[in-house]
Parts: C-alpha cells; sequence; structure tokens
C-alpha cells in the first residue's frame, strides 16, 4: 500500500513539474508576441497612423529600452522578496498596456503618443516577467539535467514566440489593423491564470536579500567570475543583434525586393526562426548539466552564424538566402539555451536573479541596437553589414573560445555569496 502511495506521489509531482513549465514556458512566448508581432506590420501602421518610419521605429524600440533599465531593479527585487511576487504584477502590467495602446488605437483620432505610453508599460511588464523566468527554473530543480532541458524548453518557447509572431501579427493585422495589440491582454491573462494556480513556490525559498548584501554578493560574483560573466554577456547581446537586425534585414528586402508582404512575408519569416527554435529544443535537451558540452555547441554555433552570414555574399537569390538564414538560426538557437544554462548553474540561488536579469538586459541591447543600425547600413553597400556581423560573430567565438572556462565555473557552484 505504502509502495502504490509512493508511486501516486511521484506521478502527481511530475505532472505539477509539466505543468509548472508550460506555465514558466508562457511568459516567454508572449513577450516575444507582444514585441516581434509588430515588425511585420509597422508599414501598415504608418498608414493607418500616419506616421514615419522613424517614428514606427519608436513603438519597437522604446519597449526594449524600458526593459534594458528595468530588468536588474526586477532581478534585485525577485532576489528580495521572491519570483512569483515579480512576475504577477508584471503580467497584469504588460496587458494593461495592451488595452491602452488598442483602445487608444480604436477610438482616438492621434493614437501615436497613447501607444507609445501603452508600449512603456509593456516593457516595465516585460521587464519583470521574462527575465525572472531563468532564477525560477533554477528554484523548482534541483538536479542540474533537468535545469538545462528546462531551460532549453524556455528558450525554444521564446523562439517558438518568434515564430509565430510574424505570421500571427499579419494575420490579426488583417482582420483589424490594431487588434494585435488588443492580443496581448488576452495572452497576458492566460500566462497569469497559468502562474498563479500552476507554479508552486519552493519548499526552503527564502527571499530576503538586503540592498547592502545584493551590492556585496554582486561585487563578489564579479570579481570571482569577472571573465566569463561578462563575455557570456556580450555573446548574449551580440546574438541577439545578429537576429534581429537580419530579421530587419530579411523584412525588408522580402517586400522591396522579392514583393512579398501580409502572410505570405510573415510565413517566410517563419522558416529561419523555425530552424533557431528548432535548435534550441534540441540543444537544452543534448547539453544536460554538462559545461563543457554548453561551451563547445555555443562556440560552434556562433562560428555557423558568421559563416553564414558570410556565405550571404555568394548570391542574393531568394531561395539561397531562406537557406542560408535558417542556418543562421541553427546557431543562434543553438547557443542561446547555453548560455542561459551556464548562467543559471553557475551562480549561488541567492544572486541568481540579479544575474540572469544583467543577462537579459544586454539581450534586449542587441534586440533595441539591431534593426535602427542595420537600417542605416542598408542605405549604403551591403557589404558593410555583412562585415559587420560577421566580425561581431568572430568576436563572440572568440569570448566563447578564450573566457568562458568550464573547469572553472562548475566551481561557481560552490562557491557561496556573501549573506551578511
Amino acid at each position: 500500500m505504502g509502495q502504490n502511495q509512493n508511486e501516486v506521489r511521484a506521478s502527481s509531482g511530475i505532472s505539477e513539474k509539466k505543468w509548472a513549465i508550460l506555465s514558466i514556458a508562457s511568459i516567454p512566448l508572449i513577450m516575444t508576441l507582444g514585441n516581434s508581432m509588430l515588425i511585420p506590420i509597422l508599414p501598415q501602421l504608418e498608414k493607418e497612423l500616419d506616421i514615419t518610419k522613424l517614428q514606427s521605429s519608436y513603438i519597437i524600440t522604446v519597449y526594449s529600452i524600458v526593459a534594458i533599465i528595468l530588468i536588474p531593479i526586477a532581478g534585485f527585487l525577485s532576489d528580495k522578496f521572491g519570483r512569483k511576487i515579480v512576475i504577477v504584477p508584471s503580467l497584469i502590467i504588460t496587458g494593461i498596456g495592451g488595452i491602452i495602446a488598442g483602445w487608444a488605437s480604436w477610438q482616438m483620432d492621434s493614437a501615436f503618443m497613447w501607444i507609445i505610453i501603452g508600449r512603456v508599460l509593456q516593457g516595465i511588464g516585460a521587464a519583470g516577467a521574462f527575465p525572472i523566468v531563468l532564477p525560477l527554473v533554477g528554484d523548482l530543480f534541483k538536479d542540474d539535467k533537468d535545469v538545462s532541458t528546462t531551460l532549453g524548453l524556455i528558450e525554444t518557447s521564446n523562439t517558438f514566440g518568434k515564430v509565430l509572431s510574424p505570421v500571427l501579427g499579419s494575420l490579426l493585422a488583417g482582420l483589424v489593423w490594431f487588434l494585435p495589440f488588443f492580443s496581448i491582454p488576452v495572452f497576458s491573462l492566460i500566462s497569469l491564470i497559468l502562474i498563479l494556480f500552476l507554479v508552486k513556490k519552493p519548499k526552503n525559498d527564502k527571499h530576503e536579500l538586503s540592498f547592502g548584501r545584493f551590492s556585496k554578493n554582486t561585487k563578489e560574483i564579479f570579481k570571482a567570475h569577472r571573465r566569463w560573466l561578462i563575455a557570456v554577456f556580450i555573446i548574449g547581446a551580440i546574438l541577439m543583434f545578429i537576429l534581429f537586425g537580419l530579421l530587419f534585414y530579411l523584412s525588408s528586402i522580402l517586400e522591396d525586393n522579392y514583393g512579398y508582404d501580409g502572410i505570405k512575408k510573415g510565413f517566410l519569416l517563419a522558416i529561419p526562426l523555425a530552424a533557431l527554435c528548432i535548435a534550441s529544443f534540441t540543444a537544452g535537451r543534448v547539453i544536460k548539466d554538462s559545461l563543457i558540452k554548453m561551451k563547445w555547441i555555443s562556440f560552434f554555433g556562433i562560428v555557423l552564424v558568421g559563416a553564414t552570414v558570410a556565405a550571404t555574399m555568394i548570391s542574393d537569390k531568394f531561395i539561397y538566402l531562406i537557406i542560408v538564414f535558417s542556418f543562421c538560426g541553427i546557431g543562434i538557437g543553438a547557443a542561446l539555451p547555453c548560455l542561459d544554462a551556464i548562467l543559471t548553474q553557475s551562480i549561488e540561488k541567492e544572486m541568481r536573479g540579479t544575474i540572469t536579469s544583467i543577462f537579459s538586459s544586454m539581450r534586449f541591447a542587441g534586440v533595441a541596437a539591431g534593426p535602427p543600425v542595420i537600417a542605416l547600413l542598408m542605405k549604403g553597400n551591403n557589404i558593410d553589414m555583412i562585415l559587420l556581423l560577421v566580425g561581431l560573430s568572430l568576436i563572440g567565438a572568440l569570448l566563447a573560445l578564450i573566457a568562458i572556462k568550464p573547469e572553472k565555473e562548475k566551481q561557481a557552484i560552490e562557491i557561496k555569496p556573501v549573506l551578511e
């Protein structure tokens, strides 16, 4: 009888974990949709709102800039008060931002400024939701293999959001141009309900980090692990810069050079993003708890990114570019969950939220900078753009090769941050 009860408890525990993973994975999916879904419909927003291309870029950029500023604060608050306490109100704020942007688009003649205000609120919500996912996974699972696998699923959810975004954004805007704004509160509500009811606070989960402790711990961690931490942060920014820069480039040439727009363009943009999504899922399953695998998969992933970007100089034929960018997506998708896992496994729980939040800020910085920089370079010769992206890939690969030392990162798990 006792054995049967134990089996039931074990089965129940596995089921609870699966639902918890699904709930947590909904957050990066929604946050990605909230931003990437608008990229393919910016030309339509320009016409409907009677704004310039520069103004339309603010709709994307303001979201990322706000998130960059507030993410480290959210990380500290999650270390001090707990993960769910930060995530829940952040999802509510995200939904409110979507309602404001959608209502202004629907009811106001001069809606642009109110849309920007709504996007600012969405950026605040993104800052307090998505970055906290990484440390939350580390809190929920004791086994490093479970952490790595789950982080792969989280990164897959994030990239799946990117796959879905261009198609869903184009589809919704095709029905009613401001419908993408109103979809955000619906998605946020679904995620909020999942988090509230299906993600339980881990046992012995104590968050008592004061600002004094926070400052001291941060200094200690950077003093001990400055070299590889900064390398991981820079690589994350480089990969997101390349990803969103190339998405902007591909979106532009699909419409300008090949005449694809609307749903067709959305599906074509989704092809390299689908490759990225599959690579993230696979990498998360392969790396398990091996920091050595994380290093080398990251390195070869970045090398693949640089090689595929360089290969765009060979031909500008449509099919060729889609294939090349798909391989680029594989490289980025393989590297990202490895970087997530390196941080989560190598930083003590008390400071995990803060450190992973700094990493998320760097990723958002890459997201914010990629499109405008590529837009400027596209005015001249594409060779300049290619050389920049290949150069950044080379820097990222060298950092992964030289600065990330698995034998040293493993020691970081044993080092207790100063708490007093």
